[in-house]
């Protein structure tokens, strides 16, 4: 038993097989697109249906390769879990109270990401920084409630349907935050009627969009580059093991000539 999950470890850390779950992966994409087509489908729909059941039965067969090769193992590893997730979702039968649950089809698209390494180091990467991220999240949520509340104070008189209430107020500063028609679409406007509503809007434009979103920004690259020297440092050391390796072997070939 040990030997046969062995070998079919070995065939499925092949190329040709990441190489080929990719293609079907991608193929899987364009037949869930074409299935949004009503042309494509009143021309093709059996065709375009069939296929996209066996896409999914190629992605139910590797991973239960997977479980049977890598054994308990299989369970500890979160890109296994993140792909058994994806493909249960696309078991659940899409009618009835989970027609809505079609939808989520297309994330069978994200395992596209736990075949490409560099692909999941950005993931990996992403997820270090998170707790960083959290603190600046609830900066921003501090920073967000404390503008909400002057808002609605200052500007809600005048301007019920943007600054009417807290999250009517949270809303429209979200928009501003992101410079989304902030200043012909609302800033310009509210400022006919309060003239030195600039006071207000650009210290909090300068604070939320240029300072803690850049904040977040830099955080993710801090972590995208720890990422990267530690790849850089294991592949060194690996490097180096292996160097150590066959001057020893070197050694030992000389010891026995002498």
């Amino acid at each position: 038993m040990n030997a046969f999950r062995t070998r079919l470890g070995d065939f499925l850390d092949r190329p040709i097989v990441a190489r080929t779950i990719t293609a079907v992966i991608l193929f899987n994409a364009l037949l869930l697109g074409l299935e949004t087509i009503p042309a494509a489908m009143a021309a093709a729909g059996p065709m375009i249906l069939a296929l996209d059941a066996a896409c999914l039965a190629i992605f139910v067969a590797e991973l239960t390769a997977k479980m049977v090769a890598q054994g308990r193992r299989f369970w500890r590893d979160g890109w296994n879990l993140f792909d058994t997730a994806i493909v249960g979702v696309a078991l659940i039968p899409g009618s009835g109270s989970f027609s809505v649950l079609r939808a989520l089809r297309i994330l069978r698209v994200l395992r596209i990401v736990s075949v490409f390494p560099r692909l999941r180091r950005v993931v990996e990467g992403l997820i270090t920084a998170l707790p960083g991220m959290a603190s600046v999240f609830v900066l921003m949520g501090i920073l967000f409630y404390i503008g909400a509340v002057m808002a609605t104070t200052l500007f809600g008189p005048s301007f019920p349907d943007w600054f009417g209430s807290l999250p009517q107020s949270g809303y429209t500063l979200f928009q501003i935050m992101t410079l989304e028609s902030w200043s012909m679409g609302i800033v310009r406007p509210v400022m006919e009627v309060y003239p030195y509503a600039w006071a207000f809007f650009l210290p909090f434009i300068l604070v939320t969009t240029f300072a803690v979103v850049n904040l977040l920004v830099g955080l993710i690259v801090n972590s995208m580059q720890d990422a990267h020297s530690e790849e850089s440092n294991a592949a060194t050391d690996a490097y180096r093991d292996e160097v150590l390796s066959k001057l020893a072997d070197i050694e030992k070939r000389l010891d026995r000539l002498k």
